[in-house]
């Protein structure tokens, strides 16, 4: 007997061995058992997910000779039939071989005929989007109002290229993407079945590969089985091309050290041991991802991968801000290494643009990055959120005796639950500050429930540079100007001024963006506008009021708005162009809105 590979041999044969697709086996389940069973089914989903198999299993259930049930018996004349592909009223068209409309005439003249042996004749058609606009049209009347003993099982991989009235006239379940677990544990099964054995890693690596989908696992399997019955972590992997985890651990220990050296050194042994390099990246970007989950998410935890612990002894050397920025990278290289001269260059170029942004030398302090071991000859300081606040506790006792202490007074311009950077020194000038703050400075305007009704500028004071105006409509512009990171600046675009008054400059973000704004970020932007305005700042960060302060103009959304109407001016231009409105008369021309560019788009 001639081998049968996996994917078939294993083919679910009734609806209790389907993997993954419950929502879809339920509902089908009721209304084979009441009876309700509507005419015309579209099932939509990946590759490899179960559309076909489920259309065969539904076949089986209404023409049964036990009876038209949820539980085909599966040993009847007309199931045997069902599964070895040879029963005559399930009619399995392949949509993407029968796209022309005399194709689908000659179908839809055999629909008026009883079924030759079932209850039902069952039109099965797989990749339907294929068909011809011709075609849809001719099915439409026909998928709409069938005879009695019709019933139609449409499978799409591209829902969206069917038209809306044929949509409209269907069931329509969307089966998901299985996950690696729910592969990794078929594939166990089966593996168990077939009396063969393998290491967990290596079902793991063939579950991870499958990317969702049934068949290509299991056909992943069989390759993988023909070099012997018990699979190895090691081969699995080199079969895969895929990325060992020691080189991604490598990675993650030199961008956490900055050492460029040893990361180009991991890509070249990659590259040697043929290691596919957009995997790299995939894995880098997964890595990053996971340690961000660690530091965001208290109860977060994940076993499923040997590398937990790796992971999480290297959490505390990465800021979050740089765990966002060197996933962007990874994400973005990895869709750009086709464009680079060779994928080994393109993914040199993506670890070193991640090591190039890095915090400017007065942002990090003596001790090193956050979460590094320390020097032997820096074992006596503390770490970048520790260094800072002591010394301001130490200026504060020494110099000032009348320090403030307890909750802030109302002349306080600093809300009692807003964080603010650097601490608060104990500064000669402020008393003189809170004294004149109503005679010198310019109060913040108030609206009727006692919200800001805009930022005010600052007047010019003995600190500040009289010519540096900081309000809302002028800070995308400081922010252009001011030498910040990529990753300061990038937060800092979320930020509108609220308040400015000397030395006080406060920022509203949207809650959701708070998380962003890190001890890190708050220095190095406290900083760069001290040099800005000529004067020392003090820094205040809170969350806005969306029922208070409405949406935010910050610069990242006026930017956005920007873009988006000159691409709204580029569509419309294309639309009103008297050529292209030709085209479309005379020819049925479509303008693929993607394509379209502003003439003065940037790349940012």
């Amino acid at each position: 007997m001639s081998y049968q590979v996996l994917a078939r041999k294993w083919r679910p044969k009734n609806f209790a061995e389907l993997v993954g697709q419950q929502h879809v086996v339920k509902v089908l389940g009721n209304s084979l058992r009441e009876g309700r069973v509507h005419h015309a089914f579209l099932f939509t989903g990946t590759r490899g997910v179960g559309k076909t198999t489920i259309a065969r299993i539904f076949a089986k259930s209404l023409n049964c000779l036990e009876g038209m049930s949820a539980e085909p018996c599966g040993v009847c004349e007309h199931c045997v039939a069902i599964d070895e592909g040879r029963f005559v009223d399930l009619l399995e068209i392949d949509a993407a071989s029968r796209t022309r409309v005399d194709d689908t005439r000659e179908i839809l003249d055999n629909v008026q005929y009883s079924p030759a042996r079932g209850r039902f004749k069952v039109y099965l058609i797989d990749e339907v989007h294929m068909l011809s606009m011709h075609s849809f049209n001719a099915l439409l009347k026909t998928l709409e109002e069938p005879p009695d003993h019709v019933k139609f099982v449409l499978a799409t991989t591209d829902p969206q290229k069917i038209p809306v009235t044929i949509l409209s006239r269907c069931l329509q379940f969307n089966l998901r993407r299985l996950s690696p677990d729910e592969i990794a544990a078929q594939m166990q099964r089966i593996l168990e079945s077939e009396f063969l054995t393998a290491e967990p890693e290596a079902i793991s690596l063939l579950a991870r590969a499958a990317d969702g989908s049934m068949r290509d696992g299991l056909s992943l399997l069989d390759q993988a089985l023909a070099g012997g019955s018990h699979l190895l972590e090691d081969d699995v992997a080199q079969m895969l091309g895929s990325v060992e985890q020691r080189h991604v651990h490598e990675l993650l220990e030199a961008l956490a050290e900055r050492n460029a050296a040893t990361a180009m050194a991991v890509i070249s042994e990659g590259f040697a041991q043929a290691r596919d390099m957009s995997r790299l990246l995939l894995e880098l970007a997964e890595a990053l991802h996971r340690l961000a989950l660690i530091q965001q998410l208290r109860d977060y935890r994940d076993d499923s991968r040997s590398d937990w612990d790796q992971l999480l002894a290297l959490t505390e050397r990465f800021d979050p801000e740089d765990l966002q920025l060197y996933y962007q990278i990874a994400i973005t290289g990895r869709r750009d290494l086709g464009l680079a001269p060779s994928d080994r260059t393109g993914c040199e170029m993506t670890l070193l643009r991640m090591l190039a942004f890095q915090p400017d030398e007065g942002d990090v302090p003596a001790g090193g990055r956050a979460g590094q071991s320390e020097q032997p000859e820096q074992a006596g300081q503390t770490s970048r959120r520790q260094s800072q606040p002591a010394a301001s506790a130490q200026t504060s006792s020494a110099n000032a005796p009348q320090a403030r202490s307890g909750p802030p007074s109302r002349s306080d311009p600093t809300p009692p639950d807003a964080v603010d950077w650097p601490p608060r020194p104990p500064d000669p000038i402020e008393p003189a500050l809170d004294s004149a703050a109503s005679t010198a400075q310019p109060a913040v305007s108030r609206g009727p429930a006692g919200s800001p009704a805009k930022p005010a500028a600052q007047s010019a004071g003995n600190g500040w540079r009289s010519d540096r105006m900081l309000d809302s409509e002028s800070w995308p512009r400081v922010l252009g100007a001011i030498s910040v990171n990529g990753s300061v600046r990038m937060v800092a675009g979320l930020l509108v001024p609220h308040e400015v008054r000397e030395p006080l400059v406060s920022f509203r973000a949207a809650p959701d963006d708070m998380i962003l704004v890190t001890d890190g970020i708050k220095q190095a932007l406290s900083s760069a506008l001290s040099d800005w305005l000529g004067g020392p700042v003090r820094l205040v960060v809170q969350a806005a009021d969306p029922d208070e302060d409405g949406p935010l103009a910050t610069p990242a959304t006026i930017e956005q708005s920007a873009v988006e109407s000159a691409q709204a001016d580029a569509e419309a231009a294309i639309d009103s162009d008297p050529l292209v409105q030709k085209l479309r008369t005379r020819f049925g021309a479509e303008v693929l809105r993607d394509s379209i560019r502003p003439n003065d788009t940037r790349s940012h």
